[in-house]
């Protein structure tokens, strides 16, 4: 490749050979001398006492070495922010699918059959499986001692299901009401939705006789593994290595610790290697899926169509645990206001204890809850206003220097510029049939920061390596890095070497997840490389006896301007007599300051006899800054847009008395290359953008609007608003037909209520 011009050009994933040829090793290809399997046995009843647990029978099994339930690991929590999830159940379950004991034997045949043979006595208890019944004083407690969990965002004065409370906003809301002529409401419910990796969670861990151990995990982020595996079973957090994996996909469910703590007690108690593969079948039932939501969104507005008041109240379905969020919370409903002027807006956000598998992360936490109930209820509000949806929005829509619906002012946000180019592209004022619908959805995205090292090296023989602590989930950093450096050295693509760097081999390390990596490892190199191209340039002028100013780089080596005379970079590193290298630090935690904003249009057909909703079109325009590398950007625009078809029409973990009745991928329904619809993207390139070359993020951004735009398009098509997600053809025929349809995840349907004011 020419390196006049290697950032911005479409450029395959470097590492895409090693993973299609096996020289990628994912954790579940790791293979150690005397290695283990390690199975567990899970809790079949969704809330209950544990009576009695016999496992004599199974320790004695053939190719059984150690069985351990929750005596071995008596007292110990772990979580990620939130510790209140006991490595092995002890005295309660709370879900179907805990981890009530596991094994570890010489094959993972023995080791299944040797699950099989230990004898547990439950003393079943009545499960709360209703987030909206968890939430009321009366309710029963799921977890008594939660006064004393450790990582709570905000201390407890009692126990209660509702561990999470925040609230968000500015004004005075109930002023902002009083001022507003007309107020509507309505509940908006959203489902548990699983990631939908191929690769399930694995695991591979090796405890040394003095206590300290080896990991091999499919975790984005192993320097938070490794402190959650150290503070949960009491060990210093030195003691544990963590060895950089290849990932299976992500998309937010693989920055967890899932089986890791469990290995290690059967690795330690063993004395040998264990491995732990979760089947597709415990990643339904016992994962950490998009959390279920209900919203209730009250919004006052002037006759004239200025909205005046926003209030926004969520109840997230945390399941029986909150150990899987990174930071406590849903961050997504903080922003999920949209990019709207209002004096007065408030959002509130309780999460919530039930007996049901736990949650956790997935694309945009919260955000996808959040739009889809304010983006629905702009429509809503607007037809209630007899305007017409996009005009209604215009007349709200925030510009550059405005201040968000949170009280911080947006500096750069493009939103009207960005719907208007989605309705240019998509056709939107164009003819249509009686059976068509259009419906319209904006979000933006405040791109989160982070912390890490990056180094970049240039060896005496002129090998140009980056390094860096983040692991490869398929996002493409690997590839984005070496451009960057590739670009900024003005060497070949080719010739840049990556080398992904252990727990031992940098300080700190924030990893990979909320659309930070191209950020925050990107600037980081860019620091690296900018100290290797003044070290260069110093090295070669001392060795060519003139000043850096009259020397470029150029070519793979130093040219002096004013005459022929050059040098390699090998030259250079040799005369030096060791390595060039620079080393990167970024420490930036703060959000934005510039919004990634997203305008899609989407057009279905709808069967009026059966509801069926066939998507025909989708058009995504978005403001973004440079575009590092075009395929990897789109790709993540159009991978975005079908995970969130499957969020909108299809994709929902389903229970039966709090089991998941959904534990294969033929019942739980994802989209394959049928669902998918055309697909056009129009982008705004600005020069505003946090991350290098003045990027900005991508990941996901094209997740968001995305099933409000369904909502609103079927509701343009039939007239039928649609409450609750994902919209089938069942919802949305009874609705034409004028009866309830069933909420999903949530008792009850939202109704619209419309208050006249004055």
């Amino acid at each position: 490749m020419a390196t006049d011009k290697i950032v911005g050009v479409p450029t395959p994933r470097v590492e895409g050979v090693g993973k299609v040829t096996g020289e990628a090793v994912y954790a579940v290809d790791v293979t150690l001398p005397d290695m283990l399997w390690g199975r567990v046995l899970r809790s079949p009843i969704p809330y209950g006492r544990i009576r009695r647990i016999d496992t004599s029978r199974a320790e004695q099994a053939p190719g059984v070495r150690a069985v351990v339930t929750g005596e071995d690991v008596a007292g110990l929590k772990i979580g990620r922010r939130l510790c209140d999830m006991p490595i092995l159940a002890e005295d309660v379950v709370r879900f179907v699918g805990e981890k009530v004991a596991a094994v570890a034997a010489d094959t993972e045949e023995a080791a299944e059959r040797a699950l099989e043979l230990i004898e547990v006595e439950y003393e079943d208890m009545e499960p709360l499986l209703d987030p909206l019944e968890a939430v009321k004083p009366s309710a029963p407690l799921l977890h008594p001692d939660v006064v004393n969990y450790d990582g709570l965002m905000a201390p407890l004065e009692e126990p209660t299901n509702t561990f999470v409370y925040l609230s968000w906003g500015k004004g005075d809301i109930e002023k902002g009401f009083a001022e507003s002529d007309v107020i509507v409401e309505n509940t908006f419910y959203t489902q548990p939705q699983h990631q939908g990796y191929i690769e399930p969670h694995s695991c591979v861990v090796d405890v040394k006789e003095a206590g300290n151990a080896e990991i091999w995990a499919c975790s984005k982020t192993p320097f938070a593994l490794r402190q959650q595996i150290a503070k949960a079973l009491e060990v210093p957090f030195e003691s544990l290595m963590v060895h950089p994996c290849y990932i299976g996909g992500d998309f937010g469910g693989k920055g967890d610790f899932m089986d890791v703590a469990v290995a290690y007690v059967l690795s330690r108690k063993s004395g040998r290697p264990v491995k732990m593969v979760m089947d597709y079948d415990e990643e339904l039932m016992a994962g950490n899926p998009r959390h279920a939501c209900t919203i209730k969104v009250r919004t006052g507005v002037k006759r004239d169509g200025r909205i005046m008041a926003h209030h926004l109240d969520f109840i997230f379905d945390s399941g029986a645990y909150g150990a899987f969020k990174p930071i406590g919370f849903l961050f997504g409903a903080q922003e999920a206001g949209g990019p709207y002027n209002m004096p007065h807006h408030l959002s509130e956000e309780r999460v919530v204890y039930t007996n049901k598998i736990p949650c956790g992360h997935m694309r945009a936490p919260g955000d996808p809850q959040g739009f889809f109930a304010t983006e629905s209820q702009m429509d809503a509000v607007a037809g209630e206003l007899g305007m017409d949806p996009v005009e209604f929005r215009r007349i709200n829509l925030m510009h550059d220097g405005d201040e968000s619906p949170t009280g911080h002012v947006m500096h750069h946000i493009k939103a009207e510029e960005t719907l208007d180019l989605a309705l240019k592209e998509s056709g939107y004022r164009a003819p249509k049939g009686p059976t068509t619908g259009r419906g319209v959805a904006v979000a933006q995205w405040l791109p989160l920061g982070g912390e890490c090292y990056a180094f970049v090296t240039i060896g005496t023989d002129g090998a140009v390596t980056v390094s860096c602590a983040a692991m490869d989930q398929g996002s493409g950093t690997y590839t984005v890095l070496r451009q960057l450096v590739a670009q900024e050295l003005q060497v070949p693509l080719e010739s840049v070497n990556l080398v992904t760097l252990d727990s031992t081999q940098v300080e700190k390390d924030q990893g990979l997840g909320g659309s930070r990596g191209t950020r925050i490892y990107g600037n980081a190199a860019w620091f690296a490389v900018t100290a290797v191209k003044e070290e260069l340039l110093r090295v070669a002028a001392e060795a060519m006896a003139t000043d850096a100013s009259r020397l470029a780089l150029a070519e793979g080596g130093v040219t002096q301007l004013d005459a022929e005379r050059r040098m390699t970079y090998a030259e250079i590193a040799r005369a030096k007599g060791a390595d060039i290298r620079g080393e990167g630090y970024y420490n930036d935690t703060t959000m934005g300051p510039e919004a990634s904003m997203c305008a899609q249009v989407v057009e279905v057909d709808v069967d009026p006899e059966t509801g069926q909703v066939r998507l025909d079109k989708v058009t995504v325009a978005i403001n973004t800054g440079t575009v590092i590398n075009p395929l990897l950007h789109q790709g993540q625009i159009d991978g975005g847009i079908v995970m969130a078809v499957g969020y909108a029409l299809m994709e929902e973990v389903r229970f039966d008395d709090g089991k998941v009745t959904t534990t294969n991928l033929g019942d739980y329904k994802i989209p394959t290359i049928r669902d998918v619809p055309e697909l056009r993207t129009a982008l705004i390139q600005s020069d505003t953008g946090s991350g290098p070359y003045n990027s900005m993020s991508i990941g996901e951004t094209p997740v968001i609007p995305f099933a409000a735009a369904v909502a609103n398009a079927v509701a343009d098509a039939t007239g039928a608003r649609i409450h609750s997600l994902p919209v089938t053809a069942e919802k949305v025929q009874s609705r034409m037909s004028g009866s309830a349809a069933p909420a999903a995840g949530a008792a009850g349907q939202g109704l619209d209520s419309v208050l006249p004011r004055g």
